[in-house]
């Protein structure tokens, strides 16, 4: 039998198949351990209700089901278009897998628009993976010229949430 562990990189790696091949549950056990991932796609900020407690011993879980589903292909990103974007644009990339928000709520207004200026370090949007959410800081300080990311997309590690002119 194989050997899992609740590393943050095997739980990345959980996250990221649940995400590609569209599933709504996935569960791997093996030596006691057992993880379980939970696709939320209409989950959003606003409904966040805090920290999830988890008994400190595997044990303690009660045995989960494992439902099999089969895989559903997501339509692939369609490429960014370079038209009206400044030949020295920077792309600000999505540092991990899960759903996008380019505000902290539906009834807020949106962390940055096309023609704001971006610091370092400010946040830009927040990416849920597992009902946690992450502030997704600006790497780059500039002008948005471009965000080809809608609020509440799936988006993966490394795609481009928007573009910034450098100032």
């Amino acid at each position: 039998m194989a050997e899992i562990d609740s590393t943050p990189e095997t739980v990345r790696r959980l996250v990221a198949l649940v995400a590609e091949h569209g599933l709504a549950e996935l569960t791997v056990e093996a030596e006691g351990v057992q993880i379980t991932v939970k696709a939320v796609p209409e989950f959003t900020p606003a409904q966040a209700a805090g920290p999830v407690a988890v008994p400190a011993h595997p044990q303690a879980l009660p045995p989960a089901p494992v439902y099999s589903q089969p895989p559903v292909t997501a339509p692939a990103p369609a490429p960014a278009s370079r038209a009206g974007r400044p030949a020295n644009a920077v792309a600000l990339e999505s540092p991990m897998v899960g759903v996008f928000y380019r505000s902290p709520s539906p009834e807020d207004p949106p962390f940055v628009s096309v023609g704001d200026t971006v610091r370092v370090g400010q946040p830009i949007g927040l990416i849920e993976a597992m009902k946690v959410f992450s502030e997704v800081p600006a790497e780059a300080a500039g002008r948005v010229v471009d965000i080809p990311i809608e609020s509440g997309t799936l988006v993966h590690q490394g795609q481009p949430l928007m573009h910034i002119e450098p100032l």
